[in-house]
């Protein structure tokens, strides 16, 4: 008899295997790393809390929000919903207020799991109203409901617990950071969870006995079927920006963590930092392009036999291509001569295709213009790992999504990833930015990345940010800039300089206006991706003030 599909069926047999084993480390409140599950202990323990959610009414199918910081009880939780074959429903808590009531009612949950302050704030702003079993992670207040001890210990001594979940049940729903949108659920079926545990294996060759310093929580749900051990640091991973690195660094040397994944604004402190990394064999860092120079940085505190891999994808969609850091390395000058960012190549079997663009809902994929290489067009991608479907979000299920029929007849969902790109020769994807954020100009289309790396070489610049004024076909292109920390420049000294250096390329030639910003808004899940639609209605405000 097989294994239901199921990114938990995995536990089972590694609690047998290396029962000893630790699955997972995290730092208590002083942080000091006092809190460990051995992979027994998790599939144990996880499947008492799954009995005990059952018992209490959360099951099959229930959907069930999931706001619990990353400790231990974070991951017993997520293991013992994938076990029950209920469907968390996780949303970054940082984001705007009104934007996470609107996700939490959108997902009409049955529960809600969280800690006191979620329960408190549930219950002063009106939070998914439709719940009606209620979890507290520690002391329960006058919310009612029971709590996560009750619960394991009504489940303790039931036994295995695995639903026999099959491929297209679905398994969660996440939703998507909103940095450029009102954040959409992105329905994950069971295969789909599955697919991502292989590809990471087969794309980054990693191999069962590894540590790995996870700083986007999420992603330390993968470690346990990868046969990692996780070591979760201490930091708040809403804000990658202002990690402690001599937190990280402590973490690193005392566990020998051998992996770690970070957004590109963490590698950033990382590289700030400047200490070595010794014992560290692979970064990955994701979210946004990562600065050449950040990247460049990185690899020479790492040994020389590691490997830095920043993957491109989507929470649609991840992941979809892969380049390691030598080879962004070489593509560097061509970044910085307005050519994209280069993304590598696609992870097999994912099928990556450039079409022309269009803002329009397409139903068929007999209805797209597939372009040559050489060509920018709006990236697509099919595969196992892409998502079909938003949560009840029609109208962007249909401007997203593409069905494809194959030419033995089987059906597929293509997925629109909403940026840009183009082939090379060598078959490397380069990206060139969101289609949303394009500058549309009466001399043609302007795109973020082919633009703001070639004014990010100033050395008084931290970063920049294409932006365009007017209507779409007449925009006038605007280019944002924040100064490097502690730097001072003049304002039309600096628009003189900017000027010169995109007076270089023909794209960056037609640019006029520089606009200096105290800093720029970013997204809340990887504080990397700009918000340039904020910075736009901005640039608005500042006619007579253009430099």
């Amino acid at each position: 008899m097989t294994d239901p599909c199921n990114i938990a069926a995995s536990l089972p047999r590694l609690a047998r295997e290396q029962p000893d084993r630790v699955a997972m480390r995290c730092p208590d409140a002083a942080g000091r790393y006092t809190r460990e599950l051995t992979y027994a202990q998790l599939d144990a323990r996880s499947d008492a809390i799954a009995a005990g959610l059952g018992a209490y009414g959360i099951g099959r199918g229930d959907r069930t929000v999931v706001m619990v910081r990353p400790t231990p009880e974070f991951f017993l939780l997520m293991f013992a919903l994938f076990k029950a074959g209920a469907v968390p429903v996780l949303v970054d808590p940082g984001i705007d207020r009104r934007a996470l009531k609107q996700c939490l009612d959108e997902a009409e949950p049955q529960a809600f799991i969280g800690i006191p302050l979620a329960q408190a704030a549930r219950c002063v702003l009106g939070w998914a109203k439709s719940a009606k079993k209620i979890v507290t992670v520690g002391t329960r207040w006058a919310w009612g409901g029971t709590t996560l001890a009750k619960i394991e210990a009504r489940g303790a001594g039931a036994g295995p617990q695995l639903a026999a979940t099959a491929p297209d049940d679905v398994a969660g729903i996440l939703f998507t950071s909103g940095s450029t949108g009102v954040p959409k659920g992105v329905v994950y079926r069971h295969r789909h969870f599955v697919a991502q545990i292989e590809l990471l294996r087969n794309a980054f060759g990693m191999q069962p006995g590894g540590v790995d310093l996870p700083t986007f929580p999420p992603f330390a749900l993968f470690d346990p079927a990868l046969g990692l051990t996780s070591v979760i640091p201490d930091m708040d991973p809403t804000r990658p920006a202002s990690a402690d690195p001599n937190k990280l660094h402590a973490a690193i040397a005392r566990f020998g963590v051998t992996q770690l994944f970070g957004s590109p604004a963490l590698m950033k402190v990382l590289a700030d930092h400047g200490a070595p990394l010794p014992g560290v064999q692979r970064v990955t860092s994701a979210g946004a392009p990562v600065p050449p120079d950040v990247v460049a940085k990185i690899r020479t505190l790492l040994p020389d036999t590691a490997q830095f891999w920043t993957p491109y994808g989507a929470t649609e969609c991840l992941p979809v291509a892969v380049i390691e850091g030598r080879e962004l390395d070489a593509t560097r000058v061509d970044t910085e001569a307005g050519a994209g960012t280069c993304v590598g190549r696609a992870v097999p079997p994912n099928e990556v295709r450039i079409i022309r663009i269009t803002d329009a809902p397409i139903e068929r994929w007999t209805d797209v213009e597939v372009l040559p290489d050489g060509q920018v067009g709006e990236i697509t991608v099919a595969g196992p790992t892409a998502t079909d479907t938003y949560f009840r979000r029609d109208v962007a299920t249909r401007a997203a999504k593409i069905r494809e029929t194959l030419p033995e007849g089987a059906e597929r969902t293509v997925h629109r990833m909403g940026d840009v790109g183009w082939f090379d020769g060598e078959g490397r994807l380069w990206f060139c930015g969101r289609k949303t954020q394009r500058v549309e100009t009466a001399d043609g289309p302007l795109y973020t990345e082919q633009v703001e790396p070639v004014f990010n070489i100033h050395p008084r610049v931290r970063r920049t940010a294409l932006v365009g004024v007017g209507e779409p076909g007449r925009q006038s292109p605007v280019l944002c800039y924040e100064l490097q920390p502690g730097a001072s420049a003049d304002r039309t000294q600096m628009a003189t300089e900017l000027r010169a250096i995109g007076a270089r390329h023909p794209h960056t030639a037609r640019i006029a206006t520089f606009l200096p910003h105290p800093g720029f808004p970013v997204d809340i899940r990887h504080n990397a991706k700009i918000g340039r639609e904020t910075l736009a209605a901005w640039a608005r405000t500042q006619q007579g003030h253009h430099a």
